[in-house]
């Protein structure tokens, strides 16, 4: 008796209405520097003329288990600009300029309906950053991932001229540092916040007094992508380095953009805490340099610049809708003091 590859659990021909799906997503990405069209085994994007020395800055990145509320609401439209988001934000803090995103979904019964609305996030973290979606793999993998439960993650391409590449390096003691806010939790520190919040999600989809809103809905508000509102400032002001605020929070993430013999002073007090950190450092029961070092507590990315830089900075990132705050400076040492 003959067993095919259906028979298996892989149903090509679910493939196929998936790619069809998705297609209308896909093509909305598209920029002037896509060649070709989706099918084909490689992506093309043909290298910006307006960059005289350029250079590629690649970052990949995934959702978490951020992912879990996303498959326990059933809502799956907004976690691939999850995706998007934490692979575009990295690469601009080096001052590129998205050019395409490569996405990866796996699963272990193929839905072409749940991967559209996945790919349909990741379109729109697309045109959100300018990045082109220029192809991707969806993985049916039967017998490796629960019934129901899939994963996403993918990889951004940007370029920068060489001249304007931002690393830190020019960073020094007396330096300001500006923190951008961000949309929420993010993409980080899910294995924790699953803990704090459960995963029942008659409680979740419930109005929380004390948050003001479903936890749901505040648990899966997408990663906010900074792309255009970065770009946009550091074509104003010379901005010495860029952090995104990711796993390890404030504690790990800040001092990678510092030199050797420079660390920082955070003014925890500069801003008012978001409740939904207040309720989880509450419901865990952790410090406050541990909090720093898990979430990004209300802050997306930091930006690094001159003193005299400091009101032309806030002003042209309120320009572009952000809302930011002085957060400290940098003094001589090593690491984050937080005040």
């Amino acid at each position: 008796m003959a067993i095919s590859y259906k028979d298996s659990g892989v149903d090509v021909e679910r493939g196929y209405k998936a790619v069809e799906l998705m297609k209308k997503h896909v093509k909305s990405t598209y920029t002037d520097g896509v060649l070709g069209d989706i099918g084909s085994f490689g992506g093309f994007f043909a290298m910006p003329k307006d960059v005289k020395n350029p250079v590629l800055v690649a970052g990949t990145d995934g959702v978490g288990t951020k992912l879990k509320y996303a498959i326990i609401a059933d809502k799956h439209d907004t976690i691939g600009i999850d995706a998007v988001a934490m692979c575009v934000n990295d690469i601009v803090c080096q001052g590129a300029k998205p050019l395409f995103f490569l996405d990866y979904f796996a699963t272990g019964a193929l839905s072409p309906e749940k991967v559209a609305e996945v790919v349909k996030g990741v379109a729109e973290g697309c045109r959100q950053s300018g990045a082109a979606l220029i192809g991707g793999e969806t993985a049916e993998m039967p017998g490796f991932y629960p019934d129901g439960d899939y994963d996403v993650a993918g990889f951004a391409v940007g370029v920068v001229d060489r001249k304007k590449i931002i690393n830190g390096a020019n960073i020094k003691s007396g330096d300001v540092l500006i923190g951008i806010k961000s949309s929420g939790v993010h993409s980080n520190g899910y294995s924790l916040v699953r803990k704090l919040w459960g995963e029942d999600i008659n409680v979740l989809k419930k109005c929380d007094e004390e948050l003001g809103a479903r936890p749901i809905d505040v648990l899966l508000t997408p990663t906010k992508i900074y792309v255009n509102s970065i770009l946009e400032l550091i074509s104003k002001v010379k901005v010495k380095g860029i952090a995104h605020i990711t796993g390890g929070g404030f504690i790990e993430n800040i001092p990678r953009i510092f030199p050797e013999g420079i660390g920082c002073v955070i003014d925890t007090a500069s801003y008012e805490l978001p409740v939904l950190f207040r309720i989880m450092q509450q419901r865990s029961g952790l410090k406050k340099e541990q909090m720093y070092n898990t979430f990004n507590m209300g802050i997306g990315m930091v930006v690094c610049v001159k003193k005299e830089d400091v009101q032309a900075t806030v002003s042209q990132l309120e320009k572009t809708g952000e809302k930011c705050v002085v957060l400290g400076k940098t003094v001589k040492g090593s690491g984050v003091i937080l005040k």
